[in-house]
């Protein structure tokens, strides 16, 4: 699990069918500390938590918990929003 920050969110007329219907945004990781940036931005689902442009979020690349939300063993989806972190 990593810190990140959602940055924006992505919008895609065409979309493996695996990923129809989910929420995609784009997120910044963050180091630990919570703040510096770590990396390049990452495009990830975000198909239950609800987060917004500005949240601190915790992504995840558990490939179980993206199946599962998407009901789907063969999205290619890479990260997911896990959580939002408190402030």
């Amino acid at each position: 699990m990593f810190p990140a920050k959602v940055i924006g969110k992505a919008i895609s007329t065409i979309r493996h069918p695996s990923l129809a219907g989910q929420r995609l945004l784009i997120v910044q990781p963050l180091m630990l500390d919570g703040v510096s940036p770590e990396g390049f931005p990452q495009l990830c689902l975000d198909s239950q938590i609800g987060a917004r442009v500005g949240d601190r979020v915790i992504l995840t690349s558990d490939g179980s918990l993206i199946a599962e939300q998407v009901q789907s063993k063969n999205c290619p989806a890479r990260w997911s929003v896990a959580g939002i972190m408190d402030e």
